[in-house]
C-alpha cells in the first residue's frame, strides 16, 4: 500500500480553497487504496466523517514560531510512516515537512499556487508592485528565501498553471521538475431561473457579479469606480462582489461615497451552495485582477453558464479566448471594462456565444482529470 502524507495549511472543517483541495485529493487517494494521512493548522476541534482518514492537527492558537516547531515534530513523527510527502503550500506547512523530508530521504513534493511573499508584502503596504514587477527586485524578503529553499530542495513541483511554472522557474527552480496540472472545478449550479434566483437574493436588476477574496489587487475598486458610467448604460444595473477580506470596509465606504451603496451590495463570503444562487442571478460575471495563478472562479461562472469579462493577465488567458468564450480587458481600465459590459448587454448574440464557449471550455478542467494527473504523478 503506497503511504502518503498531505501537509497543508488549512483542511475542512476550516473553509478555504487548500483546505477543498486537500480534502478532495485525500479522498481520491484513500478510494485507490492510499494510506493516506494530513497534518494541518487548524482553529476547530472537530475531525472529519472518513475513518480512513488520519488528521494530525496543530493549533493556530499556538503563537507564531511555537507552532510552526509543534508542526515540524509531528511531522517527523508521521513522514516516517509515509513514502511520499506532499505540502500544499511552500511556506507554512512546506518548509517545516520539507525539513522532516529530507530528515528520512522521503520523496518530497510541493504544490505551489502563487507567490505568498509578494501577496504579504503587497497585505502589510510593502510594495506597491505588481507580481511580475515583484519578481525583478534582487531583494524579495525572507518569505521569499524560504518559497525558494522549499521548492529548490522538493524532488518536484506542482503549479496550476503555465504562468506559474515559468514564474517559479524564474526563482532558479529548474523547469524540468515543475508539473503542471490545471485545478479542476466541482462546482454544482444551482437549478434556478434568473428571476427565481433573484427573488430568493432579494436582488433585483442587471446583476454584474464579481467574486473574490478582498485584496488590492482584486481589483474591485475599479469596479466600484465604474458604476456610474454603468448606470447611465443601464439604470437596472447592479453590482453584487462576492467574498470578504482586508478590503471590505473600504469598498463599503467607496460605494457610500459615490452614493451607490444601494446598487452596490458587498455580500461577504458564501458557501459553495449560496454562491450558486448569485451566479444563477448573474447577467455577466466580471474578474478586473491584475494577478490570478489559475482561477476557478471564472470556471464556475462559465460552468453556471453566465458570460465572463476579465483581465488579460497571463494566468486569465489560459482559460479565456479573446471573442470566442469570453472578453479580456486591459487591467484597471475603467474605459475597457465599460465597453465590455455595453457590448454583452447590447448584442444577445455575442453573450450566447460566450455562455456556450464557456460550457465547452469548463469540460477540459474537470475534478476528475486533475485528480487523475495528480494521483498518476504521485505514484511514479
Amino acid at each position: 500500500m503506497k503511504r502518503i502524507l498531505i501537509a497543508t495549511g488549512i483542511f475542512p472543517p476550516d473553509i478555504g480553497g487548500p483546505a477543498t483541495y486537500g480534502h478532495t485529493l485525500a479522498g481520491a487517494l484513500i478510494s485507490r487504496d492510499f494510506d493516506v494521512r494530513v497534518i494541518t493548522y487548524s482553529g476547530s476541534k472537530k475531525t472529519g466523517s472518513d475513518p480512513k482518514l488520519k488528521i494530525s492537527k496543530v493549533s493556530k492558537s499556538l503563537p507564531k514560531g511555537i507552532k510552526h516547531l509543534w508542526f515540524f515534530l509531528k511531522a517527523i513523527f508521521l513522514v516516517r510512516k509515509s513514502d511520499t510527502v506532499l505540502a500544499l503550500n511552500a511556506v507554512s506547512a512546506g518548509f517545516p515537512a520539507s525539513l522532516a523530508a529530507r530528515l528520512f530521504k522521503k520523496r518530497f513534493v510541493v504544490r505551489i499556487a502563487g507567490d505568498y511573499a509578494w501577496e504579504m508584502a503587497a497585505l502589510k503596504g510593502k510594495t506597491t508592485l505588481l507580481i511580475d514587477d515583484f519578481q525583478t527586485l534582487p531583494k524579495r524578503g525572507f518569505l521569499h528565501s524560504i518559497q525558494v529553499f522549499v521548492a529548490g530542495r522538493a524532488d518536484n513541483v506542482i503549479v496550476p498553471s503555465e504562468y506559474l511554472k515559468s514564474l517559479v522557474a524564474g526563482w532558479g527552480i529548474n523547469p524540468e521538475k515543475i508539473k503542471v496540472i490545471y485545478n479542476g472545478v466541482d462546482f454544482k449550479p444551482a437549478d434556478l431561473s434568473k428571476e427565481e434566483a433573484r427573488t430568493k437574493l432579494g436582488i433585483h436588476g442587471n446583476i454584474i457579479l464579481s467574486v473574490g477574496r478582498l485584496v488590492p489587487w482584486k481589483g474591485f475598486r475599479m469596479l466600484i469606480k465604474a458604476m456610474p458610467k454603468l448606470i447611465e448604460l443601464n439604470q437596472f444595473f447592479r453590482l453584487v462582489i462576492v467574498g470578504d477580506g482586508p478590503e471590505r470596509k473600504n469598498l463599503e465606504a467607496m460605494a457610500k461615497n459615490i452614493g451607490l451603496d444601494k446598487k452596490i451590495n458587498i455580500a461577504g463570503k458564501k458557501s459553495s451552495q449560496e454562491l450558486a444562487l448569485y451566479m444563477a442571478a448573474a447577467d455577466v460575471f466580471i474578474l478586473n485582477s491584475s494577478y490570478e495563478g489559475f482561477s476557478h472562479q471564472i470556471l464556475e461562472a462559465m460552468k453556471a453558464g453566465v458570460p465572463v469579462i476579465v483581465s488579460a493577465i497571463r494566468g486569465n488567458r489560459e482559460i479565456v479566448r479573446q471573442g470566442e468564450n469570453g472578453f479580456l480587458v486591459k487591467y484597471n481600465d475603467e474605459f475597457n471594462l465599460a465597453e465590455a459590459v455595453k457590448t454583452l448587454h447590447q448584442n444577445p448574440d455575442i453573450k450566447e456565444d460566450f455562455i456556450q464557449g464557456g460550457k465547452k471550455t469548463v469540460e477540459k478542467f474537470s475534478v476528475e482529470k486533475m485528480i487523475e494527473e495528480t494521483v498518476k504523478f504521485l505514484t511514479q
